[in-house]
């Protein structure tokens, strides 16, 4: 009896160590232009289990420690930690363009000269600091000097740009869209790069490891990742309400959506422009060296769903 009980026990322990390998964890944030992710499960026959995070630094840092399979980044937040020697890896695009620079309605400010001496609400680490600080570079103001750069989480810009506590602010959408709709905010530039850069914005993240050990796992995901962003990209309102189901009004992402632009390709172009942009976050000495953008970009994947899938 004892022996049969042991061997049943075994076998569940199998059971159902089989069925957690088959469990996807993929993290990423919930925005419209991250929104892939929550539907990955239309085309994935295994389980699918998607984590909402606030900022790229916590869902690397799950990624690190093995409790998501793959998860979205900003690509400056990718080349910080490729720069660090960190074992991390972009397989596929996330999403291209979706940052705006916005003012108060009545302010006086009516160019990017305008706000020297003024508070700018921004969150270090993020893409969006990295567009500020050329922003405000290439029209001759220091960001360590001419303004003040105050650290506010994206959920409280608005409010503290309404109540005075901050001139400006530079974020994602859907912030920037609500400040309008709601009537205190104003669109004062969308501060896109040049064409070396161009409007590169996040990703898809994974680590060397799993790359290494279980490079199916990760082809499935960036496949659903690709099936998900073009059925998204041919569906508007499919995606939009959605999006307003994490609590945005359709209204404000309709507002958004020509400032948002959902992606899953790479090629060796949008790779230079990573580079691009990795130069500039040394210029701005936001990083202290260049990572091997060999090792943080694989294309194999996109690669090999574009043959089967088409561009």
């Amino acid at each position: 009896m004892k022996k049969w009980f042991l061997c049943g026990l075994m076998l569940l322990t199998i059971t159902y160590s089989a069925a957690a390998e088959t469990v996807f964890r993929v993290g990423t944030w919930k925005t419209a232009q991250t929104i892939q992710p929550f539907f990955y499960d239309q085309f994935l026959s295994q389980k699918i289990q998607v984590f909402a995070f606030t900022n790229p630094a916590d869902q690397k840092t799950a990624l690190l420690a093995g409790s998501l399979d793959m998860c979205g980044t900003t690509l400056a937040h990718a080349i910080h930690s490729a720069s660090l020697g960190q074992p991390v890896v972009v397989v596929a695009a996330l999403c291209n363009k979706s940052s705006a620079l916005v003012v108060k309605k009545d302010s006086a400010i009516q160019s990017i000269a305008h706000l020297a001496g003024k508070r700018i609400g921004y969150v270090p680490g993020t893409m969006h600091e990295i567009l500020l600080r050329e922003t405000l570079t290439r029209s001759g103001l220091s960001p360590a000097k001419d303004v003040q750069l105050t650290r506010v989480d994206f959920f409280d810009m608005g409010l503290a740009l309404a109540r005075g506590g901050i001139d400006a602010f530079l974020s994602g959408e859907p912030f920037p869209a609500l400040a309008v709709y709601e009537g205190y905010g104003r669109i004062l530039a969308y501060p896109y790069y040049d064409d070396s850069v161009g409007t590169i914005n996040a990703g898809m993240l994974v680590t060397r490891e799993s790359i290494e050990k279980t490079p199916g796992k990760v082809l499935k995901l960036v496949k659903a990742h690709a099936q998900a962003t073009r059925f998204l990209q041919e569906h508007t309102d499919q995606w939009l309400n959605r999006a307003a189901s994490f609590g945005t009004d359709r209204a404000v992402l309709d507002k958004a959506a020509p400032n948002m632009e959902l992606a899953w390709n790479m090629d060796a172009s949008f790779v230079e422009r990573a580079k691009a942009l990795g130069e500039r976050m040394q210029a701005l000495k936001v990083i202290e060296r260049q990572p091997d953008y060999e090792k943080l970009f694989d294309l194999q994947f996109v690669q090999q769903i574009e043959e089967e899938l088409g561009r």
